[in-house]
This record gives C-alpha cells, structure tokens and sequence, in this order.
C-alpha cells in the first residue's frame, strides 16, 4: 500500500479513528476495511489502495485510487468511508466547501451540492450533459470552490455553476445569486485555477490571468487600488504577475500563492548546454499576513515573491505545494516538507499548536519510496494535511508519454504553423499514427492553425484521444486510429530497425540499449527517472550484472513484449533471481506482470 501521512483536524469529518482531534505530528494513515468480500482477488484490493489524488475540505474527502474508484469521508457518516458509485472510470476530484466534483475518463462531470442539486444535495448529478451547447459537452478539467463549481470543456471554454454571491461566477450577484445548470464565463482558457476553500476562480487564457470573487483582503493580486473591493463580480485582468510559466494557483481564506517556473531565456540551437538542467522555481503570493498565510509578515496585495533559505537552493526545486484555509504546504526535491501559516490544530505537522508567519521546516518521519520524492504530493484542507504516495500510473500512460514526446531530445521532424512558428513532433509516432504518406497532409492543415491548436493536434495523434472535437475532424482522414499506444510502442521496437535505442543497461562488461519509452511502460523506477522534474541525465545502470544469461534474456525480451520468450525452460533458480530484480526496479504493477508469467510458465 501506498504511504499516506496525516495531521491536523481529525474531526468533521472523523479520518483516524482512536485518535485524538488535534495530531500534531505526521502519522501513517490506514483506511478502514469495510466489509471485503474474502474471495475477492488479494491484488485488486491492494490496488483499490493505490492512491492517485486526495482532495479534501471541510465538511468531506474524497481518495481517488488508481483503478478508477473512489471513497469518501463525509461529516455526519458513521466513520467509515462511502464508496462514490459513478459506473465511469474516474480521473479526477474536487472537493469544495459543500460541494463535490467528479471527472471521468469519458469527459463527463457528475457533482454534488446544496447550490448544485438541491432537491436532492447528497445525488451526484451529471452536470456536464447540462450545458446547453452540445459540441461543449466533454470536459478537460474541474475545480471547487465555495459553493460553486467550475468546468473547462475540450473546445477550451470555462462554466460555472452553483453560487455567485460573491460574483465568484463572473457576473453581478444583485442580478445572478445562483444557477443550477453551467454558464459560460470565459472563451479560449488554456487553464483554471481555483481556491478549494475560498470563493473566487482564476482563469488563465494565453498566460493572461483573469480574477473574480470574494477580495477582503486584497488576495486576487489585483493591486492596492482594489484591495478595499470586497467582491469583484466580473472577470478581471490582473496586470502585474510575475514572468515565467505559470504552474499552479491556489487560494485560502486570506492569501494566495502562485508557482511560477522560469523560462529559458537561451533558444539557442548551438548553446543547449543547460537544456537538461531544471528550472528555477519560485513561489509568490499576496492578500493579508494576520492571518498567516503568506510566508512573509507584511500584507502584499500583488504577488511578490516569497523568500526563504528553505527553498532557495539552485538545486533544489519545488516539486509540489498546496494551500489550506490559512495554512500551505511545500515539498521540495530534497525530500524537506516546508509549511507556515496557522497550525490551530497541527495542521503544520510540527509538534504544536503555534502559528508560523514565515516558512518552517517540518520533521518527517523515514518515506518508504524516499529516493523518489517526486512521486509524494501534498493536500492541504480546512486544518489537516495529507501527504501521500503516488507514482506515475501505467493507466495514463498516454498522458505520461505526450509529456515525455515534449522534450527536444524526442522531437526530430518539423512542423510551421500560420504564424511561422515552429513546433517538433516525434516522427516515430507520426510513422504509425498517421496513415501512409500523410506527413505533407498534416503540415497543409498546421500552417493554417495557431501554435496552441498545433499542440492541440499532436496531442489527439500521440494519444488517439479526442481533446478537440472541431480540430479532430480536420485530421481524423489521416489518423490511423486501429492501434492503442502501447502496442504501436512494441510494434516499433520489435518489428522495425530503428535505432531509437537510447538508455544503455551496463551487464558483464557488456552494453545494451534499450528505449526509454519501453522502460517508462515497465518499470515505476524509469518512470521516475525520465518523467520526473528531478530525473537522473544518466544513461547507465548498471545492477543487472548478477543476473544469469537465460535470465536476462527473459528480461529483455519482457521488457519489448510483455512476453515470456517461447522455448526457454523456466527454473526456480531462474524465478528466484528475477523475483530479486523485479522487486528492486518496480516492475510488479504492469498487467500481466513478469513474476505471474514466469510463476504460471514454470506450473505448466
């Protein structure tokens, strides 16, 4: 089971039974086990225990797990958690104050809410299939907050729904307080933002920021001329934010914190020297520091960034950070948890009870997968804190690998769009993705587009997946969409001689190269290393040398086919040895796995 660690609030709702209402210090958090069914298979319950996000707020959490399920924590349950019965596979949650969001594969929203269905607030109801645009219907994103919910849809338009009293929906409250069906707030968003736990949604089109909602005390960054304005009903630009690539925003009570990433200034073909060292980081943030939040002790109505020695190493890097009602939490590439703001109930995690205004460090205790840090994320709530284990999951593997094809060592053809500008594909994907010949077809349809539709159309090829529905039908004469991602991979590297072989394996004085992609679907250790922020620019390994002949021979061929290799005899010796190597590179969660094959080879 995945390592999860909590502290804080043990309260409304009740997360660890027989223990006190304030833990002041991380403890291992373990979920209750509800009436399973003992002839169900031990390794899919294991994996309903598989963590792939927490969102958690004041009256509710919600554990989304790597199968696609989900359980909730709710107020006034007998303590044990809820099974969410959505007949979808579900990608992601959010949980605002008292209200709830469900993302599934398929596009579809389904929520829960006194303001979002208030015949019956405990039902989840589909809320996408109530836009009134039916082309506008699949759903990229979701974000809670106060009362109210908001969507971004595939044709990159932003809905809201649910309470507009503080004009958190973009319009004036006097003459909208509520809907219950999703109205357009913004067309062309590339992102948005959202406080779980405050009333006012961020929009972020071509890296312009637009704020509405509740601003007491100034924390939409709009500046001190606008501080006094309680509520800001209508979406609003905000014109001093920090250079770089905006990563993340979020909101409490009193404060907000932004995470931003600095670009490469040097574009350069000649000078990538640095092209695999990673960004500078750095977080900002704004409103009123009596209540904490902050990390400085002066109010900031922009976002002006926050200093501290904790964080500031070059080779250190802000992996994740999340943001409470008065308290946030920051997790760093070398392994430190950092928090400051209000800790009323331990919320900090530091062994008392006292405020913070500036950065601290927080003790934790030995992380099972420690050496990966990369794969724990953070979750911030009303007053508790999660955080958690969770690897890079064979299910998005397709996502995984868009976000691996992004990186300039993959992309080897060229394409212009209307601008001139030019974005690279990997023409390995574009061979078997596309239909024969089809390359000169494709670069017709990328001159006359943008370069944000151009990123939009490489996607959908990579992924087979439809993110665009209109651009789709541009391209969908071209696609050779028989094919799923992983078996065009092993079609690849097994049938053709291309030589994109580009991680060398060390064993016995002898080299072997192996393709990164294939590594990154196999094993959780290369997932890591070549998808991670911290990833290891080292091209060798070298801990496959005690290995025998035969045995790494079935590892080879496993890692290209998902396949035990016909004609080779299996022997205990043979299980035994690869038992060790299979443990130690994290290959036991592919389907079907290696041990199961050697296991079920050697009965036979």
């Amino acid at each position: 089971m995945n390592d999860c660690l909590f502290f804080g609030r043990n309260k409304n709702p009740i997360l660890i039974k027989n223990e006190s209402d304030k833990i002041k210090k991380p403890i291992q958090f373990k979920f209750e086990n509800e009436n399973e069914n003992e002839n169900e298979n031990e390794n899919e319950n294991e994996n309903e225990k598989q963590i792939k996000q927490i969102s958690t707020s004041y009256f509710s959490t919600i554990f989304l797990f790597k199968n696609g399920k989900a359980i909730e924590y709710l107020n006034n349950s007998k303590q044990n958690p809820q099974k969410i019965q959505i007949e979808e596979n579900i990608q992601k949650v959010t949980v605002g104050f008292q209200n709830e969001a469900i993302l599934t594969i398929e596009g579809n929203v389904f929520a829960k809410g006194m303001n979002i269905n208030p015949k019956n607030p405990k039902e989840f109801i589909n809320i996408s299939s109530l836009i009134e645009d039916k082309n506008d219907r699949i759903i990229q994103d979701i974000v809670s907050g106060i009362g109210s919910i908001y969507l971004l849809t595939s044709n990159q338009n932003a809905y809201g729904i649910g309470l507009n009293n503080f004009g958190q929906l973009g319009f004036d409250f006097k003459t909208l307080y509520k809907t219950e069906k999703p109205i357009l707030m913004m067309k062309n968003v590339s992102k948005i933002f959202s406080g779980n736990y405050s009333n006012h949604v961020i929009l972020n089109s071509n890296q312009e920021l637009f704020v509405c909602g509740y601003n007491k005390y100034g924390q939409l960054g709009l500046g001190e001329s606008r501080k006094e304005e309680e509520k800001i009903h209508k979406l609003t630009k905000i014109q001093n934010i920090p250079k770089g690539k905006i990563i993340d925003i979020q909101y409490g009570w009193a404060h907000s914190i932004m995470l931003i990433e600095d670009e490469n200034e040097n574009e350069n073909e000649n000078e990538n020297e640095n092209e695999n060292q990673n960004p500078k980081r750095k977080l900002y943030s704004c409103g009123d520091y009596e209540y904490n939040g902050l990390g400085k002790n002066r109010d900031t109505y922009e976002f002006t960034e926050i200093k501290s020695s904790l964080f500031e190493n070059d080779d250190d890097i802000i992996l994740d950070f999340s943001v409470g009602n008065f308290h946030t939490l920051i997790l760093t590439s070398k392994s430190k948890l950092i928090g400051f703001g209000d800790n009323l109930f331990g919320e900090l995690g530091n062994g008392d009870t006292n405020n913070q205004l500036i950065p601290i460090q927080i003790e934790l205790p030995k992380l099972r997968f420690n050496e990966n840090i990369s794969n724990y994320h953070v979750s911030c709530g009303y007053y508790n804190s999660f955080l958690y284990y969770s690897s890079l999951s064979f299910s998005n593997l397709e996502e995984d690998l868009i976000k691996l094809f992004r990186r300039k060592e993959f992309c080897n053809i060229s394409f212009k769009t209307e601008n001139g500008e030019i974005i690279e594909a990997h023409k390995l994907i574009l061979k078997y993705r596309l239909n024969q010949n089809q390359n000169e077809k494709l670069q017709e349809i990328i001159s006359k587009k943008s370069i944000k539709e151009s990123n939009q159309i490489f996607e959908m090829i990579y992924s087979n997946r439809i993110i665009n529905p209109k651009l789709y039908s541009e391209i969908k004469e071209i696609i050779n969409s028989n094919e799923k991602i992983e078996e065009t991979m092993k079609r690849i590297y097994l049938n053709e001689n291309e030589n994109e072989k580009d991680f060398i394996i060390e064993r016995k004085e002898k080299q072997y190269k192996f393709p990164k992609l294939i590594l990154i679907m196999r094993s959780e250790l290369y997932r890591g290393m070549f998808l991670s922020v911290t990833n290891d620019t080292s091209n060798k390994v070298t801990d496959y040398s005690e290995l025998s002949n035969k045995s790494f021979q079935i590892f080879e061929y496993w890692i290209y086919s998902n396949q035990i290799k016909d004609g080779i005899q299996i022997t205990q010796e043979i299980i035994d040895e690869l038992e060790t190597g299979i443990d130690y590179f994290q290959l036991n969660q592919t389907n079907p796995n290696l041990f199961d094959l050697l296991i079920k080879k050697f009965k036979n």
